[in-house]
């Protein structure tokens, strides 16, 4: 990311936290170089798109200040602490930047916009897209990648389509996704479940299934898992890829939340494929917002066209706008700079929660049991203690103004549900998680 938007990231930051406070005078523009180690020019261009945000603005021969941004509204007495809900930050939900996208896509695209597109989505996009993916140890030439309306409508061709295995039936984790446990009990397909925990899953029972259950394809989330929020490990990894290629089982990696890696040498399970068994997906719409319904999805060479033919059938073409826009935003830098800006937002605050929740678990677990994910997550979970009744417990936080939620729709009908509460810090504050893990705490306590 360039120096000046890592400068914008952190003046934001500090606006934001209050240590430049509304009214006030920024340091000078030589203060500010020296103090984030950068030239004069760097950081008149940070100031520059600060304005253009209105967050500050400058006065001749006088210097930057911070905008006023008149009387606030005053807070809720009692302020809702959502650890249920798992989206994009508001407070940082990128809406200057991405109205500009717009804006400009309307210009630029004006023709290719009042016309069907094609089906595989919009090809300068897709070459951006290639470009970015080569981040991620995911490579593959234009023509095996589709620009999809959502990870979602990639979900539903795939788990419908015929696969050249000859494969019947779906596995997909359990708990996981609960959309896709949704999706194949709703058309009514073949599915079987494997059990996924904190410490992964039963290689030789997934070794089993793909050798004696007709599996078609194997749905698996390997990084920040939803809900469990765990990831698997690079040995994992490579042996579920090496598995498909034994057994001709195709992989469908949901990759959606890629951009918040911060282990720069943790790959997905594509880049261990070596039969071209593995279908790579993934998501913008967390990480910008979720009515953006952009997703990606990498196919081997033998599923590329007829997965086109059949997303053509489906919606013709996804949104032109919402593609011309996201090229945009992608190309100028300013996805990275948002992307930086989440990445960190939520790191430091899922590294909170786990601290937290491991200091309020009580004398040997006595209120519930958590396991850290070895990279931070927004989301995680806890198995509260035996003789806790979760729904008392999610209707008693409710009074206290706390959202938590079991995983019930995380397991498909008829799995054997465990007794998991999810949580995610993507839209609790900082200084409110601890605050919140310490109700959940006391409740548990009561043990009923």
């Amino acid at each position: 990311m360039h120096k000046y938007m890592e400068l914008i990231n952190e003046l934001e930051r500090s606006i934001e936290a209050g240590a430049y406070k509304e009214g006030v005078k920024l340091p000078s523009v030589r203060v500010m170089a020296e103090r984030y180690g950068c030239n004069a020019g760097t950081v008149v261009r940070a100031m520059g798109e600060l304005e253009k945000r209105h967050l500050i603005y400058s006065v001749p021969k006088s210097g930057y200040y911070v905008v006023v941004r008149g009387t606030q509204r005053e807070l809720p007495k009692v302020q809702q602490l959502d650890f249920a809900t798992f989206s994009p930050d508001p407070d940082v939900f990128p809406y200057l930047d991405f109205r500009h996208c717009i804006n400009k896509a309307i210009d630029t695209y004006r023709n290719e916009l009042f016309v069907y597109g094609t089906p595989k989505g919009l090809p300068s996009l897709i070459q951006v897209v290639r470009k970015q993916l080569t981040n991620y140890q995911v490579f593959a030439p234009d023509s095996r990648i589709c620009i999809t309306s959502g990870v979602q409508q990639a979900l539903a061709l795939l788990a419908s389509m015929p696969l050249p295995n000859g494969g019947t039936s779906l596995l997909v984790e359990q708990p996981g996704y609960h959309l896709v446990n949704e999706l194949v009990e709703t058309l009514q397909l073949p599915v079987i479940g494997i059990r996924r925990t904190a410490k992964g899953i039963d290689l030789d029972e997934l070794e089993r299934l793909f050798r004696t259950g007709s599996i078609k394809l194997f749905y698996t989330i390997p990084r920040f898992h939803s809900p469990l929020g765990s990831s698997y490990t690079e040995t994992e990894k490579k042996r579920i890829a090496e598995l498909a290629a034994r057994y001709g089982v195709y992989i469908v990696e949901d990759d959606y939340l890629a951009d918040m890696e911060t282990n720069g040498k943790s790959d997905p399970i594509y880049a261990y494929d070596t039969a071209g068994k593995v279908i790579y997906l993934k998501s913008y719409s967390k990480l910008i917002f979720p009515g953006l319904r952009v997703g990606v999805a990498v196919l081997p060479e033998a599923l590329a066209e007829p997965f086109a033919r059949r997303k053509r059938l489906s919606d013709i073409d996804s949104s032109m706008l919402s593609q011309a826009a996201l090229e945009i935003y992608l190309k100028s830098g300013m996805y990275e700079r948002h992307k930086q800006k989440l990445r960190a937002s939520w790191s430091r605050r899922s590294r909170l929660l786990a601290e937290v929740l491991s200091r309020y678990a009580g004398p040997g677990g006595e209120h519930y049991r958590f396991e850290a994910a070895s990279s931070p997550s927004t989301h995680t979970h806890i198995l509260p203690n035996d003789k806790a009744s979760i729904p008392g417990l999610i209707a008693r936080l409710s009074k206290r103004s706390v959202l938590v939620e079991p995983v019930d729709k995380h397991y498909l009908s008829g799995f054997p549900k465990e007794r998991i509460v999810k949580l995610t810090v993507s839209n609790v504050k900082e200084a409110d998680i601890e605050r919140g893990v310490a109700m959940i705490a006391e409740e548990l306590g009561k043990r009923g």
